[in-house]
């Protein structure tokens, strides 16, 4: 089994809305072999609390917006070190990258295929990633 179409295409949206407001390590999975509860994962972190919450606002409107999805879950988000959104096709972590590194979810399911992402998301990426080495 495979992720569907519509989970890919709320991953791709929900990764540009991440880049967006600059998410750091965006990375995307298709689960759906290894959980019946959802077909993809998406994971992205935040340097600070209140660029997860920027990150999850943006998230939460591009996919009500673009895709007339809202999540039937939200946790975490009055911590705001990390926040979970489940749109039940799909589950969006937005981490701080300290609880990113900590909890290292990419270890779990880095056995599963990757989704790939849009070109403006790994673009954005390694441009950052350029700035980073030349700081």
């Amino acid at each position: 089994m495979t992720a569907t179409d519509r989970s890919v295409q709320l991953i791709r949206i929900a990764a540009e809305a991440a880049a967006d407001k600059l998410a750091d390590d965006i990375l995307a999975y298709d689960v759906s072999d290894q959980l019946v509860i959802t077909d993809a994962f998406l994971l992205c972190s935040a340097t600070n609390d209140r660029q997860v919450r920027a990150i999850v606002d943006e998230i939460e409107e591009r996919l009500r917006v673009e895709a007339h999805a809202k999540p039937v879950r939200r946790e975490g988000e009055r911590e705001g070190r990390w926040v979970l959104l489940d749109y039940i096709d799909i589950v969006v972590h937005v981490q701080h990258e300290e609880d990113r590194t900590f909890y290292a979810l990419e270890r779990l399911w880095k056995d599963c295929p990757s989704i790939a992402l849009p070109d403006s998301v790994t673009q954005v990426a390694a441009q950052r990633a350029r700035q980073a080495v030349t700081e």
